[in-house]
Parts: C-alpha cells; sequence; structure tokens
C-alpha cells in the first residue's frame, strides 16, 4: 500500500509540476550559465592552413676575378680575347658603356701602349685614344718615328667607359688584370709604354706616376716605361718636357 501511495504522491506532485510551467528537469548540483569554458579549437585542414613563405635563397657571389682568369686563359687569340671579353658579364661598366674599346693598331707591333679607361669619344667610336688625347699620343709617336698603323698596338686596362670618366675602382681593375696580362701575351710586345696612373696600378701594382715616369720596370714579364697619359700633358703642358725625355728613352731602347 505504502508503494501505490508513494507512486500516486510522485504522480501528482509531477502532474502540479506540469501545471506549474516545469518542462525540464535539473540536478541537484546548480550550474553557474555564466562560467567562461574553454571550448577545444577547431581543426583546421591541412590544405586550408596558411603556408609557411620560404626564406628568400641568396644566389651564389661569383668570384669576378677566378672568372676573369679563367675567360682570359680560354683565349688562343686576339680574336677570342675581344669574344671573351664581350661576353664577361661581371664587371657593371659593361652595362653603362655603347662599346667595347678593345685595342687598335698593329698586332704584334714591338711597342704595346696600355692606357687607362675610355673616355667619351673611344666608348663612341670603340677605339683607345682618340679624341684630343689620341691626337696628342699620334704627335708624340710620330716624334720619334712611330705610328698606330705601322708599329703600335694600343689598349687600355678597362675596356668599358666608366660613369662620368669617373677614376677606376680597385675591384675593375683586379677583374680586368687577367685580361690584360693575357692580351700581352698574345700581343706580344718587346717592350710596353704604361700610360697614367691606373696603367701602372694594374702591372705595377704601383701609383704615383710623377714619381714612376723616366724608370723602366718590369710588367707582364716585359720592360716598361711609365709616362704621363696625354690627357694629363693636355691640363698640365709643362710637363711635355719630360714626357718628351722618356720618348727619347724609348727610342733609344728601340735601337
Amino acid at each position: 500500500m505504502e508503494s501505490a501511495a508513494s507512486y500516486y504522491a510522485q504522480r501528482a506532485a509531477l502532474d502540479w509540476q506540469i501545471e506549474m510551467g516545469v518542462d525540464e528537469a535539473l540536478s541537484e548540483t546548480p550550474i553557474d550559465r555564466f562560467e567562461l569554458v574553454d571550448m577545444p579549437k577547431a581543426k583546421v585542414p591541412a590544405a586550408a592552413a596558411k603556408p609557411v613563405p620560404a626564406e628568400p635563397v641568396e644566389a651564389p657571389r661569383v668570384d669576378a676575378v677566378a672568372a676573369a682568369k679563367a675567360a682570359a686563359a680560354g683565349a688562343g687569340s686576339l680574336e677570342a680575347l675581344e669574344a671573351a671579353l664581350a661576353g664577361f658579364e661581371h664587371c657593371e661598366l659593361k652595362r653603362g658603356a655603347r662599346n667595347l674599346v678593345f685595342a687598335d693598331g698593329v698586332p704584334k707591333a714591338r711597342v704595346m701602349i696600355i692606357g687607362e679607361a675610355p673616355g667619351r669619344d673611344e666608348d663612341r667610336e670603340g677605339k683607345p685614344f682618340v679624341g684630343r688625347s689620341g691626337q696628342l699620343l699620334d704627335k708624340m709617336l710620330a716624334a720619334i718615328g712611330l705610328s698606330r698603323e705601322e708599329s703600335v698596338y694600343i689598349t687600355n686596362v678597362l675596356p668599358w667607359r666608366p660613369p662620368q670618366n669617373r677614376e677606376p675602382k680597385p675591384e675593375e681593375i683586379a677583374m680586368m688584370r687577367p685580361f690584360v696580362a693575357r692580351h700581352v701575351e698574345l700581343a706580344e710586345p718587346e717592350l710596353i709604354i704604361l700610360m697614367g696612373n691606373m696603367s701602372c696600378e694594374a702591372a705595377l701594382s704601383k701609383r704615383g706616376i710623377t714619381r714612376l715616369r723616366g724608370n723602366w720596370a718590369e710588367a707582364y714579364g716585359r720592360p716598361a716605361m711609365p709616362m704621363f697619359h696625354p690627357a694629363y700633358l693636355l691640363r698640365q703642358p709643362q710637363m711635355k718636357r719630360e714626357a718628351w725625355a722618356d720618348l727619347l728613352d724609348i727610342k733609344a731602347r728601340l735601337g
């Protein structure tokens, strides 16, 4: 009887709760609805994940001097050497020059003149020592019975004109030195005339043309005479006396 009474009592209590609007059963433990609960993070599919950019890879640095040595050594003739210079891509001067200035005169001549770098006129015509400085050089050579048409071979340390005729940088001279050395080997001159400071730096690793001029040295395995550059003589005509003395010394050396 007690169980039946208990059943009807619980049933009556349930009916009363329903009439009062209770529609959900709650646990005996209170629940804080304002409590912040850490929700598990949704997994991002691998395909949708943002790719991590790869760190830039620096291009390997090229040893320009080593590349110049290899290119120059591979040239078996003056024509091949000119082609090697034309294909040399490690000198920035090439990008701003109009023409490659390789050489002028007579290959295999007894005298080889090595100047510094092309100027505006040389860059335009593609030949070394043209314009006013070239005209003066021709007169100087004629005074001792020489000429670029018959008995002199001419080139420069740099085959491309530096911007605004600025002074060549040491690294530019260093990368062109193997080409100049090979040029001398292929041209086979009896003696060399070094015109200007840059030519002396490339050949002798020395500067100070005022001190060096008039004194025979050895460059590229041959006798070499440092001289004032014709462009310098145009600016300082009083130094032509010293240049004349050097020319006479060269004439005597040639016999």
